[in-house]
């Protein structure tokens, strides 16, 4: 077992919890810092180990989704709370600006006065609903980049599972040299299925 994946089961033993990101790190870091196969980019990874690590993220990843879905809700009524309050204050002022209706140089002050809370309210209402907007659209980001994360790291370890047949160098009878594509891997073992190899494609 290793090192990587010792800690992570000491963390769960702990109670300690894991988001899909951060189990999909330590993914990356058991396939990175695994040992490399002579002559060749491929690496020695435990399946087992592989594989939990994977499904745990998938695990997680209803969770993340959960939370995401709560961040859209959190939204909604957010913007919708503060368009309520922008509806009331535009309905006071309208209310006050009609009560100061006259044919006087009063008349004039009001209207000047009620315009100017009028702009002063609608300036207002256009900065909450921009926060309120600016506020879910940097969650909704947040999240986004994860998932692009995620995603991204998930490939790349894929990636780096894909095997390398090791090239064989022979010298022929006249000395000129040749290279075969080995089957074998280390102490004989057929490379068509070496151990800690992740199939993509099986159950």
């Amino acid at each position: 077992m290793s090192d990587l994946f010792a800690n992570l089961e000491e963390q769960r033993a702990a109670g300690e919890e894991h988001d899909a990101e951060a189990l999909i790190r330590t993914a990356l870091d058991l396939v990175q810092t695994a040992k490399a196969m002579p002559l060749s980019a491929s690496v020695l990874v435990s399946r087992e180990e592989l594989a939990d690590l994977l499904q745990a993220s998938l695990d997680r990843m209803p969770d993340e989704l959960r939370r995401a879905r709560w961040l859209l809700k959190e939204r909604d009524e957010f913007l919708a709370e503060k368009g309520r309050e922008a509806d009331a204050l535009l309905e006071e002022v309208r209310v006050q600006a009609e009560r100061m209706v006259q044919r006087t140089e009063i008349v004039r002050q009001a209207n000047h006065v009620a315009q100017r809370i009028l702009d002063d309210a609608n300036e207002e209402a256009r900065r909450l609903r921009h926060e309120a907007e600016d506020y879910a659209d940097q969650k909704l980001a947040s999240f986004e980049i994860v998932l692009d994360r995620t995603m991204k790291t998930v490939q790349a370890g894929r990636e780096k599972l894909q095997v390398v047949p090791i090239p064989n160098v022979e010298i022929g009878d006249r000395g000129d040299t040749t290279v075969a594509a080995s089957t074998l891997g280390e102490e004989g073992q057929h490379l068509d299925e070496p151990e800690g190899f992740f199939d993509q494609d099986s159950d």
